[in-house]
C-alpha cells in the first residue's frame, strides 16, 4: 500500500483507500496528513505535560486544532503547506519543552516517539510520513478504537476553530482534545479505556457544538425562519462555501457597494437564516446544491468561488483558476487568503477584482426553499408543534442529517423523502438536506415537513429540541418520543456529530 486512509464513507470498496484518495488526494499527500497527525500528537503530549503543571498552552491548543481540521476529508490537498504545519509543530514542541523545563520541571520519561521525532528536511519527512499512520496498530479492535477516537476529535477541532475566529474559547474543550490524542500513543491502553473516551469524546463534542451556537447566535443573531433565493441577479458574483461564518461575514462587508453580489453554496447555506447577514442586499441567496456537484455547478457561477473549509473537490478545467481558498482549506495551484493579523480583517480584495471580471452567474433554477429552524425559532414554534402532534396530524419525526455523497446509492434519501406519510416531518441539518429540500414536501399546518436546523454542527439544535419536546410531553425518556432516525454518515465532522448521542442515550 502506497497510502491507507478509512476516515470517510467513499474509500475504495468500502474498506479503505491504499493508492489514491476517492476524495482525490494522491498517496504523499495522505501520508504527510498522516505524519501531521503524528506530530500534532507529540505537541498534544507535552501541552498535557504542561497543563499537569498549570503552565500556558494556548499557542499549542490553536496548533492542535487548526491541524487537524486541515487533515479532514475533502479540505486540505496541499502538500506544501502540510508541510509547512508539519514544521510548525517542530517549533511548538520546542516552545512547550522550554516552558516546562523553564518552570522548573522535567520532561517525564518513556513518552511516544512523536514527541522526540526530528525531522525538518523534505525528504527526511517523506520517509517518516510513510511510516506513520492508521496502520501503525497491529491490533485491529485497539486500531478502530484508536481511529474512531482520532476522528471524533477532529470533528472537535473544526468546530473549535470557528469558535475560536469568533471570538470564543474553551480550555476544557482543548484539555480533552489533547489527552485524548495522547491515549491513541499508549501501547498499553486497554479497549475498555478507549471506549470510555470514546464516550466521553461524545460529552465534548456537545460541548463544542453549544459554544460554536453561542458564538453564533451571539456574533449574527439566532436563525430566523427565512426563504432563501435560488435564482440568480444580473451582477456578477463571488460563490462562497464551506461552513466559516466569520470568513462570511468579512466577504459581505468588503463586497458591499462593489457591484458584486455574493451567494452561498452548499454547507453555507444556513447564512442566509442569521439576522446579521440578512441586511446586506447584495447578498442574492444560494446557487446550487450539494458539495459533489461543484465541478459542473462551479464552472456554470462564472465568478470566483471561495472554499472557507472542507468540501473542496480537486478543481479541473476552466474554472480551476477561479478558486481560491481560505482557512484550513488549500489546493495546489489556487490562491490561498492568507490568515488575520493583529486582530484584521482578511483581505478579499483580490477576489472582488477577479469578480468584476466576470459575467453573471448562469441560471440554474429558480425559486426559493425554506429553512432557519435552528433551536430558538423552534422553541417559538414549540406550542404549534406540539399542538400537531396531540391533534394527531403529525405522527411522527424522522432526524435525516448529515453529509451528502455522490455514489448513486445516494438516491435512497430522495426516494425515502417521497414515500414516508403525509403526516410526518424530516427534521435535518448538514449537506444531506440537498437530497430531498427542493422536493414539493408542502407543510403540516404551516409546519414545513422539512425543518432544517443549519450547518452540520446545528444538530446540536435538534438535540436541543428533542431535550424541549421530552420535557414538554413530561416522558422520563427521550426515546419515546414519535422520532426515528436515518443518518447520512459521510465525514469525519460527522462522526462527533453521532458521538454526541452517546450522552443522551
Amino acid at each position: 500500500m502506497s497510502m491507507f486512509c478509512y476516515q470517510c464513507q467513499e474509500t475504495m470498496k468500502g474498506s479503505g483507500c491504499t493508492v489514491k484518495g476517492v476524495c482525490g488526494k494522491t498517496d504523499d499527500v495522505a501520508n504527510m496528513q498522516d505524519l501531521l497527525v503524528f506530530i500534532t500528537k507529540g505537541v498534544s503530549i507535552l501541552a498535557n505535560e504542561a497543563r499537569s503543571h498549570d503552565l500556558d498552552t494556548i499557542s499549542a491548543d490553536k496548533y492542535v486544532f487548526e491541524s487537524l481540521f486541515i487533515t479532514i476529508t475533502n479540505a486540505n490537498f496541499d502538500k506544501g503547506k502540510i508541510m509547512e504545519k508539519v514544521r510548525e509543530g517542530y517549533l511548538q514542541r520546542k516552545a512547550l519543552i522550554k516552558t516546562i523545563q523553564d518552570a522548573g520541571f522535567k520532561i517525564q520519561e518513556g513518552l511516544h516517539s512523536s514527541t522526540y521525532w526530528i525531522g525538518q528536511t523534505n525528504e527526511e519527512m517523506e520517509k517518516k510520513a510513510e511510516s506513520v499512520g492508521v496502520m501503525e496498530t497491529g491490533d485491529v479492535d485497539a486500531r478502530s478504537l484508536k481511529e474512531l477516537l482520532t476522528y471524533g476529535i477532529k470533528g472537535i477541532a473544526a468546530y473549535a476553530e470557528h469558535a475560536w475566529n469568533l471570538g470564543y474559547k474553551d480550555a476544557t474543550i482543548y484539555a480533552f482534545m489533547e489527552k485524548g490524542l495522547e491515549a491513541t500513543t499508549r501501547n498499553d491502553i486497554t479497549n475498555d479505556e478507549l471506549i470510555e473516551l470514546v464516550m466521553e469524546c461524545g460529552k465534548f463534542g456537545v460541548n463544542v457544538m453549544a459554544l460554536l451556537d453561542k458564538a453564533n447566535t451571539e456574533t449574527y443573531g439566532h436563525p430566523e425562519m427565512t426563504q432563501v433565493n435560488i435564482g440568480v441577479g444580473s451582477n456578477p458574483g463571488i460563490l462562497i462555501s464551506g461552513h466559516d461564518l466569520k470568513d462570511m461575514d468579512e466577504l459581505l462587508q468588503q463586497t458591499e457597494g462593489t457591484g458584486v453580489d455574493v451567494y452561498t453554496h452548499s454547507e453555507m447555506l444556513p447564512a442566509n437564516y442569521y439576522p446579521k447577514f440578512k441586511k446586506y442586499k447584495h447578498f442574492v441567496g444560494n446557487y446550487g446544491s450539494s458539495w459533489w456537484k461543484q465541478k459542473e455547478e462551479f464552472d456554470r457561477f462564472n465568478g470566483p468561488v471561495l472554499l472557507t473549509t472542507n468540501c473542496l473537490v480537486p478543481p479541473k478545467g476552466q474554472y480551476k483558476e477561479r478558486i481560491y481558498t481560505t482557512g484550513a482549506a488549500g489546493f495546489e495551484g489556487c490562491v490561498h487568503i492568507p490568515e488575520r493579523k493583529n486582530g484584521g480583517s482578511k483581505d478579499f480584495s483580490i477576489l472582488i477584482e477577479h469578480a468584476k471580471k466576470c459575467t453573471a452567474p448562469e441560471e440554474l433554477e429558480t425559486g426559493s426553499i425554506t429553512g432557519g429552524f435552528a433551536h430558538n425559532q423552534l422553541f417559538q414554534l414549540a406550542d404549534t408543534i406540539v399542538g400537531a402532534v396531540k391533534s394527531g396530524a403529525i405522527k411522527k419525526f424522522f432526524v435525516m442529517a448529515g453529509c451528502d455523497g455522490r455514489m448513486k446509492s445516494r438516491d435512497y434519501y430522495t426516494e425515502f423523502a417521497k414515500a414516508i406519510p403525509e403526516d410526518t416531518v424530516i427534521l435535518t441539518a448538514g449537506c444531506a438536506k440537498y437530497r430531498y429540500n427542493k422536493l414539493a414536501l408542502g407543510d403540516i399546518g404551516g409546519i414545513p415537513r422539512v425543518i432544517d436546523a443549519g450547518q452540520c454542527n446545528d444538530s446540536y439544535s435538534l438535540a436541543l429540541t428533542a431535550l424541549k419536546l421530552k420535557e414538554i410531553f413530561e416522558l422520563n425518556d427521550i426515546n419515546k418520543l414519535p422520532i426515528a432516525y436515518n443518518i447520512a454518515w459521510w465525514r469525519v465532522k460527522k462522526q462527533i456529530v453521532a458521538s454526541t448521542s452517546f450522552p443522551w442515550c
